[in-house]
C-alpha cells in the first residue's frame, strides 16, 4: 500500500480503529508538551489519575506563558510544575530557557515521532517530520498515563512547493499564501502534508513556521518529510542520532493537492482580526504604523532574528514607532549576543524582551489606544493584544523591520530599500541545556509543592437524560476561546477554577458567569447559543472546564473547531449542531429550554431534539461522536470515565 507521509507515521502508531478517512482512531503517544499556562491543571489531573509516573518516551514542562510573576501565584505554579515534574519523570524547561515549541524543536523533536501538546501550536514539531498535535491538557495527561489519543483520520492535502523564494519574500508569506486559500475555518480533521523540490530551499525553521501557523486554518496538523535538511538541522543541535529519513511513497494518495510556485509568493500581511483575512502588503504601503513586535513561536530562531538585526544594522528606528524583540529560546537568545546581531538591534533602538510568549498572548506590550501593531506571531484575534481598539497585523520579520525602520508599511519588491543583506549561519548551534532539570528515576517521596492558588480539578456528574434550563449567552461566528477565556493577566488564575470562572465571557457579557452561577445553583442547566468556528485558536481546555464549572451542559452551534469539540466531550458537554441554521436565528439569549430522551438518542444515534419552551418551537441538534466520546459524555468527562474504566 502507497502511503502519504502523515499515514505512514499514523499507521506505524495506529493501536485502535481503521486508518481509514473520517473515522476514529487511537494512536499512542511518544512525547508530550505543555506549557504552564495549561500545564498545571494538565499536571493536577495526571495526578489524580493516582499513576505512579510518566509512560511516554519523553514529557517536557514548559514556562513560557506567566513569566511577569506578577503576585504569588504565578510563581507558585511554577514551583508546583517543577516538583510535580521531578515527582513522575517528567523534564522541566525552567523559565526563561524559551518557548515550548522553539525549544521543543532544537532539542528534543525527532522524525516519524507522535508528539501531543496542550497548547494549539503543537504542529510546529511537523517542521521536523514529527505527527505534532495539539490537544486539551487532559488528552495530554491521559498520554502521559499511557493512554491512547484518539482523532479522526484525517483528510490528507498535499500542498507542492516548486521552485525558490525571492529576496525579502519568506515562509512566513507561504503560510499566508495558503490562509488566502484554505481560510481559517472548513479544515476540521485534515492534515498538510508539504512536498516537491521547492522544500528543499526552506530550512528546518522556516518549516517549522509554516507548520506552525498551519494551526490558524483548523487542520489537525501540518507535517514536512524528514530529509538532508532536517539531518543537517539535527546534526547542528548535536542530535545527529536522532534523525532518520521519512518521505511520502511515490503513488501516495491524497484528497486534495494544492501547487504553489515559490517564485510567484509576494510579501503578505494578516489584517485584523483574522489570520486569514489575507492580503499582499503592498495594498497597505504607506500606511503609518505604531508599534512593531518580533519574536513568538512562528518566528523567533536564529534566522529570523539574525535576518531583522542585518536589516536594522546601521539603522535607527522610525521616531514615532515602538520596536520590541524576543528571541525564542535562550539558544537563540546566546548566539545573536555572541555573533553581534543582538547590538545591532539595540542601537537602532529597540527593545530586547525575554524569551516567552509574551505579547504574542496579550502577556504585556499591549499597544496604544486605535494602534497599528505589526507583528510576526500568528494571532490577531480582536482584542488579544491587551488593547481592545487596536489592530493587529501578521507579516514576516522582514517586513516588520521594514516597518520599524520606516514607520510604515513597505513592499520591498516594489520600494527600493536596497538588497536583503545576506547572513551566514553557523553549522553548528550552541548546546546549553542547563536550564533544562532532567528527570531522575521518578519518586513519589517527593513533595510537590502547592500554593493557596491552586485547587483540585473540578468534578462533574454523570449526564442526565433530560437537561431543563436556559440559554445563557448568545455570541456570533468565530468566536475564540480568547472570548471564552480570557488570557492576559487572567491566566494567573488558570489553577483556580473557582476564581478563573468568574472571567468566562468577561469581554462579551460581564455578567455570564454570575447568571450562569445562579442557574447551576437552581439546578437548571446552562446552554451556550454560537454561530460558525466556535472555539477557534488556543487549545485552553479551561474555555470548556470554567464553563461547565458554571453549569453549562451543551453548547448548541452552527459549527465547532476541532479542538474545542474534543475539549467539551472531554469535561462532558454536549457539542451539538443545528441541522438548520434558521434554529439559530430563531434563539436568544434568556430562551428556556428542554432536551429529553438524551440516552436512547446517543445509543441509537439519533439527532437529538431541542424543545424552545419560551418560543414554543423545536429544533433538530446533529452530532459527530464516537461510541468512545459518547460514554465519556454518559460518564460526565474523561476523568470520569477513565477512572471507570480502570475499576
Amino acid at each position: 500500500m502507497a502511503d502519504n507521509l502523515t499515514y505512514k507515521i499514523l499507521r506505524k502508531h495506529l493501536a485502535e480503529g481503521e486508518l481509514v478517512p473520517g473515522k476514529e482512531i487511537g494512536i499512542t503517544i511518544d512525547q508530550t508538551l505543555t506549557q504552564d499556562a495549561t500545564g498545571t491543571m494538565a499536571y493536577l489531573q495526571f495526578e489524580s489519575m493516582g499513576i505512579d509516573k510518566i509512560r511516554t518516551e519523553i514529557s517536557v514542562s514548559y514556562v513560557d506563558h506567566n513569566t511577569l510573576q506578577q503576585g504569588f501565584e504565578n510563581a507558585d505554579d511554577h514551583k508546583y510544575l517543577q516538583t510535580v515534574a521531578a515527582k513522575y519523570g517528567v523534564h522541566f524547561s525552567r523559565p526563561g530557557n524559551g518557548i515550548c515549541h522553539q525549544v521543543h524543536l532544537e532539542r528534543f523533536g525527532k522524525p516519524a515521532k507522535t508528539l501531543l501538546g496542550s497548547d494549539s501550536h503543537t504542529p510546529t514539531g511537523g517542521g521536523i517530520g514529527m505527527i505534532s498535535i495539539g490537544a486539551g491538557g487532559l488528552d495530554v495527561a491521559v498520554a502521559m498515563g499511557g493512554g491512547l489519543f484518539y482523532l479522526i483520520a484525517p483528510e490528507v492535502i498535499k500542498i507542492e512547493l516548486n521552485g525558490k523564494l525571492r529576496p525579502w519574500v519568506s515562509a512566513k508569506d507561504i503560510i499566508l499564501h495558503v490562509l488566502s486559500i484554505l481560510s481559517t475555518k472548513g479544515n476540521v480533521n485534515k492534515v498538510l502534508e508539504y512536498c516537491g523540490e521547492g522544500i528543499k530551499n526552506l530550512s528546518v525553521p522556516e518549516r517549522a513556521t509554516i507548520t506552525n501557523m498551519g494551526a490558524e486554518t483548523g487542520v489537525t496538523t501540518s507535517i514536512f518529510p524528514s530529509d538532508e535538511v532536517t539531518r543537517d538541522f539535527l546534526k547542528a543541535q548535536s542530535r545527529i542520532t536522532d534523525w532518520q529519513e521519512m518521505s511520502a511513497d511515490k503513488d501516495a494518495q491524497y484528497s486534495q493537492i494544492i501547487k504553489i510556485d515559490l517564485d510567484q509568493v509576494v510579501p503578505m500581511v494578516a489584517l485584523p482580526h483574522s489570520p486569514g483575512n489575507v492580503v499582499c502588503v503592498k495594498e497597505l504601503a504607506g500606511k503609518k504604523v505604531d508599534q512593531v513586535e518580533i519574536g513568538s513561536c512562528t518566528n523567533a530562531s536564529l534566522s529570523d532574528l539574525t535576518i531583522v538585526g542585518n536589516i536594522l544594522k546601521n539603522k535607527k528606528v522610525h521616531w514615532d514607532v515602538s520596536v520590541s524583540i524576543a528571541p525564542g529560546s535562550r539558544q537563540v537568545f546566546s548566539m545573536i549576543s555572541k555573533s553581534g546581531v543582538l547590538a545591532m538591534m539595540i542601537d537602532a533602538g529597540a527593545r530586547i524582551m525575554e524569551s516567552v510568549c509574551g505579547f504574542c498572548i496579550g502577556c504585556g506590550q499591549a499597544p496604544q489606544t486605535n494602534a497599528v501593531s505589526v507583528r510576526t506571531n500568528n494571532r490577531n484575534f480582536e482584542g488579544r493584544s491587551g488593547t481592545a481598539s487596536a489592530g493587529i497585523y501578521l507579516v514576516s520579520p522582514q517586513i516588520a523591520a521594514l516597518c520599524a525602520i520606516y514607520g510604515e508599511f513597505i513592499d520591498p519588491l516594489t520600494t527600493d530599500v536596497g538588497q536583503i543583506p545576506a547572513i551566514d549561519l553557523p553549522k553548528n548551534f550552541d548546546i546549553d541545556d542547563s536550564m533544562i532539570i532532567f528527570p531522575q528515576e521518578a519518586s513519589l517521596n517527593i513533595d510537590v509543592f502547592r500554593g493557596p492558588n491552586i485547587g483540585a480539578p473540578p468534578k462533574n456528574m454523570a449526564l442526565n437524560n433530560q437537561l431543563k434550563g436556559q440559554i445563557g449567552i448568545k455570541v456570533g461566528d468565530k468566536i475564540t476561546t480568547d472570548h471564552i477565556m480570557p488570557a492576559g493577566p487572567r491566566l494567573k488564575f488558570r489553577s483556580n477554577i473557582k476564581k478563573y470562572s468568574t472571567f468566562v465571557f468577561e469581554g462579551l457579557d460581564p455578567n455570564f458567569s454570575k447568571n450562569a452561577e445562579k442557574l447551576r445553583d437552581s439546578g437548571n442547566a446552562v446552554f451556550i447559543l454560537a454561530g460558525d468556528s466556535y472555539g477557534q485558536g488556543s487549545s485552553r481546555e479551561h474555555a470548556a472546564l470554567c464553563p461547565m464549572y458554571l453549569g453549562v451542559k451543551a453548547v448548541l452551534a452552527k459549527s465547532l473547531e476541532r479542538i474545542h469539540a474534543a475539549n467539551l466531550v472531554n469535561f462532558g458537554i454536549l457539542p451539538l449542531i443545528f441541522s438548520e441554521a434558521k434554529d439559530y436565528a430563531n434563539m436568544a439569549q434568556g430562551d428556556q429550554l428542554v432536551i429529553s430522551n438524551i440516552i436512547e438518542a446517543l445509543d441509537n444515534n439519533q439527532d437529538l431534539i431541542i424543545e424552545n419552551l419560551t418560543k414554543k418551537t423545536k429544533a433538530k441538534m446533529k452530532y459527530t461522536l464516537s461510541l468512545r466520546q459518547k460514554e465519556i459524555l454518559k460518564s460526565g468527562g474523561l476523568l470520569n470515565y477513565t477512572k471507570i474504566k480502570s475499576e
